[in-house]
């Protein structure tokens, strides 16, 4: 049986607090986000350039230090590194303030490095924590809301920030960002510290775990677990190779709304650059939202007829293709519209596999794998930005959207290969048994 969401936000006030905590925090990061964003536009003169830095310092600290995160908060406290994360945050998300011009620029570039620092930590700590949270049979609710909420933000966010912006300033949209941190700290401080493990999955006793900790393997021989591990895994190698797929074309999507936004459709439509930036990603955050929301009876008929599976290679390839023919839009509204919709695919998509992921990871090694696949996922992800503000030299942002979405959708391809050929070994150890 799976809990309905209300259901568990009503009957779990710990998974309230940690949701709570998220929902504070990503507001503020999506005011940080289209505030830095539209930063850098103005004191580096729309240099594609200078966006692709900051795009690679938002993304490529959280992937290369993922792994170590994930390792870090499978022996130490969960709860102690989500706090000490949204407090050094604070201090951070300040150092934008004193950005005035393009010298300084490198403030914004380390401020957002440090941030993705702190988030990777922060990260690895909640998805290790939610399921011991809300248990197996809240896991589908519980993931959908963590992530729903997450993209819900994305569009309330970063229209609020676009907005907050373009009437009071880049310096209101930063404060707003240090503010959510401390509210988040706090939300976290109020769950109890047995609450964030599984102790029966666990080697040490929880309450003892940190005095006995030299009983353990060392952190590197530990490091090295998660990624034998996830090589070993079918299914594990699976889902990292297919988000490392889908984050060839996905990481495009930065420079993309950025490129579309606030340089195609504000010269095209008389648009403000920021407001328009800003409008794409709430499309795109209300879509996954939408998705996430629905994922939950999705979720349920597929579990019943078995569809999981054909389920995740279509809706990866339909998104891909409908966000490919974003690029042929002729209005901002027009691309709106595809983006919505491809994300929303997307976002149902994406609640139905890492509910499967989660449920497969055994608690006392989940940090390290959940953040391994999610550190090379952004990896790529930070490449791909990177590279496609290059690109700007040489294509249009209407001919990298096409290109976006025809890569994003051939992770549906890669996930067909791989279970098909797991199903082929599976039904062939059947039979070989079965003959015996």
């Amino acid at each position: 049986m799976n809990l309905t969401y209300w259901q568990l936000i009503r009957g779990n006030r710990n998974f309230r607090n940690l949701l709570w905590g998220q929902f504070i925090s990503e507001l503020g990061n999506w005011f940080n986000f289209i505030a830095g964003l539209g930063l850098v536009r103005v004191v580096s003169d729309a240099s594609p350039r200078a966006a692709g830095i900051l795009f690679a310092a938002r993304l490529l600290p959280f992937a290369f230090l993922s792994p170590i995160a994930g390792t870090f908060v499978d022996r130490f406290s969960r709860r102690t590194v989500m706090i000490v994360s949204d407090l050094m945050r604070v201090f951070v998300a300040l150092m934008f303030l004193f950005v005035s011009d393009a010298e300084n620029l490198w403030i914004a570039y380390l401020a957002t490095a440090l941030l993705s620092t702190c988030g990777a930590f922060f990260d690895g700590a909640k998805n290790a924590t939610t399921p011991n949270l809300t248990g197996r049979e809240g896991l589908l609710a519980g993931t959908a809301l963590i992530f729903s909420t997450r993209f819900l933000l994305m569009a309330i966010g970063s229209a609020l920030g676009g907005w907050a912006a373009a009437v009071f300033g880049y310096k209101v949209a930063f404060l707003i960002n240090a503010a959510s941190f401390l509210a988040s700290a706090f939300s976290v401080w109020l769950i109890p510290e047995e609450a964030t493990r599984e102790e029966e999955n666990y080697e040490l006793p929880i309450t003892n775990y940190e005095t006995n900790r030299e009983k353990r393997a060392s952190f590197l021989t530990e490091l090295k677990e998660g990624f034998r591990y996830t090589i070993q895994n079918h299914f594990a190698l699976t889902i990292l190779l297919m988000n490392i797929i889908w984050a060839t074309g996905g990481g495009a999507i930065n420079v993309i709304f950025e490129r579309m936004g606030g340089i195609v459709f504000a010269e095209r439509e008389n648009w403000n650059p920021d407001i328009a930036v800003a409008f794409l990603w709430t499309a795109s955050g209300f879509g996954l939202f939408l998705g996430m929301m629905i994922a939950h009876r999705v979720s349920i008929y597929l579990d019943r007829r078995n569809l999981n599976s054909p389920f995740i290679v279509w809706t990866l390839i339909v998104h891909g293709v409908l966000f490919a023919i974003a690029g042929f839009m002729p209005s901002l509204w027009l691309f709106m519209i595809f983006c919505f919709v491809s994300r929303a695919i997307v976002g149902v998509e994406y609640a139905v596999q890492e509910t499967m992921f989660q449920r497969s990871l055994p608690d006392y090694i989940r940090g390290r794998i959940s953040t391994l696949d999610r550190g090379a996922e952004m990896t790529v992800f930070g490449l791909s930005s990177y590279f496609s503000s290059g690109m700007m030299f040489y294509i249009s942002p209407q001919t990298l959207t096409v290109i976006s979405g025809i890569l994003s959708a051939s992770a549906g391809v890669l996930w067909f290969l791989r279970t098909r050929r797991a199903n082929i070994n599976l039904h062939a150890r059947e039979e070989i048994l079965s003959d015996a």
